[in-house]
């Protein structure tokens, strides 16, 4: 049997390393102290909005603090946030066996390049979460919302295939990941808007004026990525292009349509808010600052976007996190005009 570690097991690593225990596969997770510690106490508890409950007990679940656990393993799924790519990569290197395939789950387009430079000699795979995972406490993890894992197209993922398919989290590769990365980056910019007002993200997606906050800083990054030549993949019922308009229907529109957009379940809401609920650095730079870094690129700017990274930033150091939707959203249309 494969053995598979997942470096990195928070929110996303936690629930997709459970999800393939349950199908029977060999897992580590790797991660906190804190997680050895729930894990052992309560056992792992996985459920979706699909209806989808599991609960493993703390015998079946294996959980290692250190990197060294991935010693023999065929495939390692990197989890560790943006700014921990780095140093999970030179762990990884001490210990991965040449040959070994490591797929990056991560937020972000660059990930999968810093890994790939740390790990010579390994299969190192671009690849993109599409859905929400929400931590409950005591080994609880919840899938909020809809979609499929992705992963660049590689041959040396044939032997994982059936297994992915049996937890019910099938790998759907792609030839080229990147259009599908930045369709995901688009939906993100959400993270930031969530994370400041502290509502679930449905209760958040059904005020007319947070909506009109993504709208506002998903066309400026559409502009840019048209600027570079860049076509986000359609990665809801509705083409990305089309997405900011339905944003800024009224309650009562808006309400009918999102129902073929995307399934949000009630308990859902952003890494970004656990994040700083948690009191750990957010991947905002690796979301609202891939747009700006878009921008700097062509000698243009994202002030909505950059608006939105600096509050994040400050709410990190004790500023506000119970923005309204009107306070919110006159910040980034002040910025945006001034811009």
């Amino acid at each position: 049997m494969s053995r598979i570690a997942v470096m990195g097991a928070g929110s996303i690593g936690g629930y997709v390393g459970g999800r393939l225990i349950a199908a029977g596969a060999d897992v580590v997770l790797i991660g906190r102290e804190r997680l050895q510690r729930e894990i052992g106490a309560h056992g792992l508890k996985l459920s979706d909005y699909r209806g989808y409950h599991e609960a493993l007990a703390p015998q079946q679940v294996t959980v290692a603090t250190s990197a060294e656990a991935a010693a023999g393993a065929d495939l390692v799924l990197v989890t560790v946030k943006s700014a921990a790519t780095a140093a999970a990569g030179a762990e990884l290197a001490q210990v991965l066996r040449p040959g070994a395939v490591a797929i990056s789950l991560q937020n972000g387009l660059g990930n999968a390049a810093v890994l790939r430079a740390a790990l010579p000699q390994r299969i190192v795979l671009a690849g993109m979460v599409p859905f929400n995972v929400v931590q409950g406490g005591e080994g609880r993890f919840h899938q909020g919302t809809e979609g499929e894992l992705e992963v660049e197209r590689h041959a040396a993922l044939e032997p994982f295939l059936a297994l992915f398919a049996r937890a019910g989290l099938p790998l759907v590769q792609q030839a080229d990941l990147a259009p599908v990365q930045w369709g995901k980056l688009l939906l993100n910019l959400n993270n930031p808007i969530n994370a400041l007002c502290g509502l679930p993200l449905r209760q958040q997606l059904s005020q007319r004026s947070y909506r009109r906050c993504l709208a506002l800083a998903q066309r400026e990054a559409l502009g840019l990525l048209a600027g570079a030549g860049l076509v986000p993949a359609r990665l809801t019922a509705l083409p990305p292009h089309w997405i900011p308009r339905v944003l800024e229907l009224p309650d009562v529109l808006f309400r009918r349509i999102a129902a073929r957009m995307l399934a949000i379940d009630p308990l859902a809401r952003s890494s970004m808010w656990e994040d700083l609920q948690a009191g750990r650095a957010t991947e905002v730079d690796w979301i609202n600052g891939e747009i700006v870094r878009l921008a700097q690129n062509q000698g243009r700017r994202a002030p909505v976007n950059a608006r939105l990274a600096a509050l994040v930033h400050a709410a990190g150091q004790g500023g506000r996190r119970d923005w309204s939707g009107p306070e919110l959203l006159a910040q980034l249309r002040e910025v945006a005009t001034a811009g």
